[in-house]
């Protein structure tokens, strides 16, 4: 019973730092802040995380973890690469409408910490390119993909996807576009982006 009810308020705790630190930032937060916010005092806070630096990375690898294995599944599945393009840009298209602000979130610290992605590569659900590396060359050799580097196609397939979510207020001013139809916009975008990709890439 005691288990389940710190877990419960650490899950409280992580929920109102995402919101600070989204909104602020990692230097910007203050740990009092995200204590009110919880509806705990500052002493409880420091007793589940000891530093704000502590705080920030157990939120960032809770964010992390909610696309990573999502995006690992897809690229080691045994579908061919057309399906794993479609498949992985309608995936991260969905989940990322539903948590908007994790592409600036995790963008924003990584600027701000690159050592830390060393932190996160050591996870079991870090992305692994490797199964997709070797379908993109077996593919190339029967003729249905044009020659192209594995690693240039997967940056391809994520700057396609991320860039509008995290230029999204650039997007909306250049596009003269609303709130539902940026919704609508990103919907289509889980076969236009495929479309382009898979049309770029394919022997005819």
């Amino acid at each position: 019973m005691k288990k389940a009810k710190d877990e419960n308020k650490e899950e409280h705790i992580l929920d109102a730092a995402k919101n600070v630190f989204q909104s602020k930032g990692m230097n910007g937060a203050r740990m009092q802040e995200i204590a009110d916010k919880a509806g705990i005092n500052k002493a409880m806070l420091h007793y589940y995380y000891r530093s704000k630096q502590l705080l920030f990375e157990a939120v960032f690898k809770n964010a992390f973890s909610l696309l990573a294995p999502q995006l690992n599944a897809i690229l080691n599945d045994d579908s061919s690469i057309e399906e794993k393009i479609k498949n992985f840009t309608s995936n991260y298209i969905s989940f990322i409408v539903k948590h908007p602000y994790l592409p600036n979130f995790i963008i924003q610290e990584l600027n701000r910490n690159p050592d830390f992605i060393l932190k996160l590569k050591e996870n079991k659900g870090f992305p692994n390119l490797e199964k997709f590396k070797k379908q993109v060359e077996e593919e190339i050799q029967k003729g249905i993909l044009k020659p192209i580097s594995a690693e240039q196609l997967f940056i391809n397939i994520m700057a396609l996807n991320i860039f509008p979510f995290v230029a999204k207020p650039l997007i909306m001013a250049f596009t003269n576009t609303d709130e539902k139809n940026y919704k609508q916009l990103m919907e289509d975008r889980k076969i236009e982006v495929s479309n382009f990709i898979i049309n770029a890439i394919k022997n005819s």
